[in-house]
């Protein structure tokens, strides 16, 4: 059984912070990825632009060019490549961690779905882009719904049902239908989110306002069935004809995962992992949290650009405990 210093499980932005941090600090580590590198940019939709700059998104002090100041996924798809090229990241690709768990001898035992490890110190940045938040509707489980957007060639000519209100909903209804898609949305309140993108808000609103695509405030979706949509509005229940209904409702992160590490979380809406806020350290002692996934269930309020500073926050604390350690 191999043992590092630290094993950092995920390999996006924020996790290749830490492995960078860990580099400089001369430590032991690695990097245990479930899926490809920056595994959830991976799978971000086609054509999706960053709301940040690319100076914002830098990391290891890896210069990022794009083509405009919005870079592309597609460009960070490229400029994490040359990342880990530059630093020449210790990273272990498709080996998804199946369980942390204390260890009297060796601090934690890591069990992935390739092998056991033993570490010092445990870093999650696992993100919460592969966690969707379900409608819990029935019909939810039919092939036509979906909770995650590629490019719109597939829905070229079809009816669809778009479900939310934020920056993701409203990229997707507009894509879709400046590609030929009959567009219908359904929005729990009672505005497009002020919080979208503003370059796109003033977009969607005027689409809607022209009528070239539905949409239903202040509704939610009740029934969904193979050719119609069951949709609760203020003017009563209507049934839509529909082909495909795309939830673009949000995402969380792995608590089970997090729960079965021993985090505790506070018990309001929110869930945030109880860590301390100068080093994020969780209430498991050697085990940090880095990332949006210290947020909780408020994914929105931490991104790449504000949470690349978590990397030296933990090595930081990770070195000094290592050092009174030995």
């Amino acid at each position: 059984m191999k043992t590092y210093d630290l094993i950092i499980v995920g390999s996006g932005p924020i996790g290749l912070c830490c492995a960078i941090e860990a580099q400089k600090a001369g430590l032991n580590y690695l990097v245990l990825e479930k899926g490809v590198l920056v595994n959830s940019l991976f799978n971000f939709p086609t054509n999706m632009t960053f709301f940040s700059t690319s100076g914002l998104l830098e990391i290891g002090g890896v210069p990022f060019i794009s083509h405009s100041d919005k870079p592309t996924r597609r460009e960070s798809l490229e400029y994490f490549r040359r990342v880990i090229d530059a630093w020449k990241l210790n990273i272990q690709f498709y080996e998804e961690v199946k369980e942390v768990t204390p260890s009297a001898d060796a601090g934690f035992r890591v069990r992935s779905s390739k092998a056991e490890y033993q570490s010092k110190k445990i870093i999650i940045a696992t993100g919460f882009y592969d966690h969707y938040r379900p409608l819990n509707v029935p019909g939810e489980a039919l092939p036509k719904v979906t909770h995650y957007y590629n490019e719109p060639h597939v829905y070229v000519g079809q009816k669809i049902l778009i479900i939310g209100a934020a920056n993701s909903a409203c990229d997707v209804a507009l894509e879709t239908y400046y590609k030929g898609a009959d567009v219908t949305m359904v929005i729990r309140k009672p505005e497009i989110k002020p919080t979208v993108k503003y370059w796109i808000r003033p977009n969607i609103i005027n689409r809607i306002k022209e009528g070239s695509i539905k949409a239903y405030f202040n509704s939610k979706v009740l029934e969904i069935h193979p050719g119609t949509v069951k949709i609760e509005t203020p003017e009563g229940i209507l049934e839509v004809e529909n082909d495909f209904v795309l939830a673009m409702t949000g995402y969380k992160p792995n608590f089970e995962f997090l729960e079965k590490c021993g985090i505790q979380f506070t018990e309001d809406e929110n869930k945030h992992p109880l860590h301390n806020p100068e080093t994020l350290e969780t209430n498991v002692e050697g085990l940090y949290l880095a990332g949006v996934v210290v947020a909780g269930m408020q994914t929105s309020k931490l991104f790449i650009e504000n949470t690349r500073v978590h990397a030296e926050m933990i090595l930081t604390d990770i070195q000094q405990k290592i050092r009174v350690e030995a």
